[in-house]
């Protein structure tokens, strides 16, 4: 069968950077609807339509296409105080930026004794990456699965 709307792909995939580095690689496979459903990067699903079982594909996705471009005003400075005793390099709070209302996920870059470095952006932005993966199986959706806008089962949503 080929890959069209409102079929469920499954594959097995790897993200790299430029140099190599793979940066996640699938420990199992995962599946999604196909044809709009935001259920992968719009690039990727744009070459997987016409494949079969069995096809692999490379993909390079540029920022815009994958994580977006690194924001710097998305890096905020804020006072130790705001944060937890034990906060550490690394660890993700959830906070929005001010003057708005709309929530988004911050990483720590960088503590002091007086402040706490948060970044907004997400790990990967500003990074044009690779996009490998091998079609291990494609089917049709079931109208339950076109309804919720995603697969299930195996290696899709569980209700």
């Amino acid at each position: 069968m080929q890959i069209a709307k409102d079929t469920i792909v499954t594959i097995s995939y790897q993200l790299s950077n430029l140099q190599g580095e793979i940066l996640e690689k699938s420990s199992e496979p995962v599946s999604y609807l196909h044809g709009g459903y935001d259920g992968i990067f719009p690039t990727v699903e744009e070459a997987l339509q016409g494949k079969n079982e069995g096809d692999d594909l490379d993909v390079t996705l540029e920022p815009e296409y994958a994580f977006g471009e690194y924001e710097a005003e998305l890096v905020r400075t804020e006072p130790r105080h705001l944060f937890p005793a034990d906060a550490s390099v690394g660890m993700q709070f959830e906070g929005a930026a001010e003057g708005t209302e709309e929530f988004m996920l911050y990483t720590v870059t960088d503590i002091t004794d007086d402040t706490v470095v948060v970044d907004g952006n997400h790990p990967l932005a500003g990074q044009t990456l690779k996009f490998s993966c091998h079609v291990d199986s494609v089917r049709a959706a079931s109208a339950e699965e076109v309804a919720h806008g995603h697969a299930h089962g195996e290696h899709g949503h569980h209700h």
